[in-house]
């Protein structure tokens, strides 16, 4: 490349003397181009172009609004991007080849990021070209000009950079000692971050009229120059170069050649003119890129279904996997069941459903019968107070103590198999009575004898009465001595509160819980009270600070401690330790109805 290469663009608006700029500088420098829409920016782009093209050196152009394919008028560039009209589609992908094209096949090439409707898409096209670009060009060592349109889009000012504009910024700082060298145009110079503006060796000023746009030109070029920029007609920039002395310079850029794609539409016919084409060779290239692309994108949606398939399976083998282990589980608490002793065979557990069965039936029959006596009670206190209105007993004394048999009566316990205390004395009144005669010599208040007369006889409303006074004090007498009997045989069963914990579980009561948890469980007896008395001496314990204590296992004590937390005498606390309820275990043992001390079930009975 000759060095001293000139590129004629423009003449000055002063004195029509000819503007040339040298190649290398263009190649290899940072351009800055900017001016409002309309105002001649893109046209002196293309005009640069058009120079370098016709020098024989290749460019590479973002180009952001599809306004260049107008080169193709002139020039075989290669036009890719995501519309039909480019030569071919591409994406991330081709970047490399596109790149490989640029520099060492020096084809021109038109990037077309328009038709994109994914910026990110766009943006990796981009980025991943310029990384190419700058990676090649540190060993090809030749000069190139990237031309970057609206790059304020790229590399804005005051944040929110991404990694394509950090990628430019890297090219327009370290590409020149490569040869490879950036153009960025923009209509804000304000938008656009100004260390990319300052670090420019060459700069073009176009028409701007936006007051933080001029303030920039103030800044950068002077006052005077910010003030005149609104006033400049379409076409003439201010210059400023660094190979030059002659300062700031008014330029009338020249017209490009090639079809203006970037005009504003008139209401003219627009015809678009004949593009040439690249080779056949260029293309197929980069159809193989799209083939093999497209051939891994299908590579990747069959690996996709094969991975889905086979997360499908690995769902149905762990559902698989979990029947397996419950039935296991059942297997082996059953085997735990009959190895203990606690389940016989077949045989033995249908004779014990049919007694269990048998037993139910029972227990409900006797509840009917309790009933019936409950009613029949019911009426005889009835007909006691009929007596009572037929003759007054004999003292105050006597009445208090009818009155106490009554509330003896209706809060008399029941025994341990279900039935009331009253009714087991039941027998005893019956026996008073029936030891008396029906014509029986009865001792009066004042100690002298009556014949008593014969009780059964019914009286108008059809209940039996006797016929004096002597028959009442006796009954009365009778009666007074069952509800002695009955007030003694209330259980006043109390629990000492300094009981201990041993003590408390192994009363019957509490036992019996115990028992019923330990059959539900996969423990033996032994196993059950050793784990129930380290709870007792030295609870509140964890899961395996009592399997250290024991010789059961972790899976025997855990089933232990829910069955105990089901009956609730064993709690758990926020630290996962278990203890055995003190104050449950007495309300066990105190409990008045005298079932509970001997079945888990008697709640039931009670509903």
């Amino acid at each position: 490349m000759d060095n001293e290469q000139q590129l004629p663009v423009g003449h000055l608006v002063a004195d029509d003397t000819e503007v040339a700029i040298p190649v290398v500088e263009i190649l290899t420098g940072r351009g800055f181009v900017t001016g409002k829409s309309g105002s001649g920016k893109s046209n002196t782009a293309s005009v640069v172009v058009e120079q370098l093209l016709d020098a024989g050196y290749p460019v590479a152009i973002i180009d952001a609004d599809g306004e260049y394919y107008g080169l193709k008028e002139e020039y075989e560039l290669l036009h890719v991007g995501a519309d039909e009209e480019c030569d071919i589609q591409v994406g991330a992908e081709h970047a490399e080849k596109v790149a490989s094209l640029a520099l060492e096949q020096n084809v021109p090439i038109i990037i077309d990021v328009s038709g994109y409707l994914d910026e990110d898409e766009a943006d990796a096209l981009i980025r991943e070209t310029a990384r190419h670009l700058f990676a090649k060009e540190k060993k090809l060592k030749k000069p190139f000009l990237l031309v970057v349109e609206e790059c304020h889009e790229y590399i804005p000012e005051g944040g929110g950079m991404g990694e394509t504009g950090k990628m430019l910024i890297k090219v327009g700082k370290r590409g020149r000692k490569h040869g490879l060298g950036i153009m960025g145009i923009s209509q804000r110079p304000a938008d656009v971050k100004k260390d990319f503006i300052t670090q420019a060796n060459w700069l073009v000023w176009h028409r701007l009229t936006w007051e933080n746009d001029t303030k920039v030109v103030s800044r950068i070029v002077g006052s005077e120059y910010g003030e005149e920029v609104p006033n400049l007609n379409a076409g003439e920039a201010f210059v400023q170069t660094d190979w030059t002395d002659s300062g700031i310079r008014r330029v009338q850029f020249n017209r490009k050649r090639t079809f203006d794609a970037g005009a504003t539409p008139g209401l003219d016919d627009f015809e678009r003119p004949e593009l040439k084409s690249v080779s056949d060779a260029l293309m197929e290239d980069l159809e193989g890129i799209t083939e093999l692309q497209e051939q891994e994108h299908d590579r990747v949606a069959e690996l996709e279904s094969r991975l889905e398939r086979k997360q499908e399976r690995i769902a149905e083998l762990e559902n698989e996997l979990q029947t397996a282990r419950d039935v296991s589980n059942a297997a082996r608490k059953m085997a735990n069941a009959l190895a203990h002793g606690d389940l016989g065979g077949p045989e033995e557990f249908e004779e014990r459903l049919r007694e269990k069965n048998e037993r139910i039936r029972e227990l409900r029959e006797r509840v009917e019968e309790l009933e019936n006596e409950q009613t029949e009670l019911r009426s005889f206190g009835e007909w006691n107070r009929d007596i009572e209105d037929i003759g007054e007993p004999e003292s105050r004394d006597d009445h208090d103590d009818y009155d106490d048999f009554e509330s003896v009566e209706s809060d008399a316990p029941t025994d341990a198999d279900g039935t009331d205390t009253a009714e087991s004395d039941e027998s005893t009144v019956e026996s008073a009575e029936s030891s008396e005669p029906t014509d029986e010599r009865l001792e009066t208040t004042d100690g002298t004898a009556t014949a008593g007369k014969t009780w059964g006889a019914n009286d108008s409303e059809g209940r039996e009465s006797p016929d004096d006074k002597g028959s009442i004090e006796a009954y009365q007498r009778a009666l007074r001595e069952r509800g002695r009997r009955l007030g003694g045989a209330v259980s006043n069963d109390s629990v000492s509160e300094t009981a201990s914990l041993v003590e408390l579980a192994n009363a019957d009561p509490v036992a019996v819980r115990i028992d019923a948890a330990r059959r539900e469980s996969l423990c033996n007896e032994d196993h059950t009270w050793d784990i129930v008395e380290t709870l007792a001496t030295d609870g509140p314990m964890t899961v395996h600070e009592i399997a250290a204590a024991v010789t059961a296992s972790v899976e025997q004590i855990q089933s232990l401690l829910t069955e105990l937390r089901n009956r609730s005498l064993v709690t758990r606390n926020d630290d996962r330790q278990y203890g055995l309820d003190r104050r449950e275990m007495i309300s066990i043992i105190t409990d008045p109805d005298e079932r509970a001390h001997h079945s888990e079930l008697h709640s039931q009975w009670r509903d």
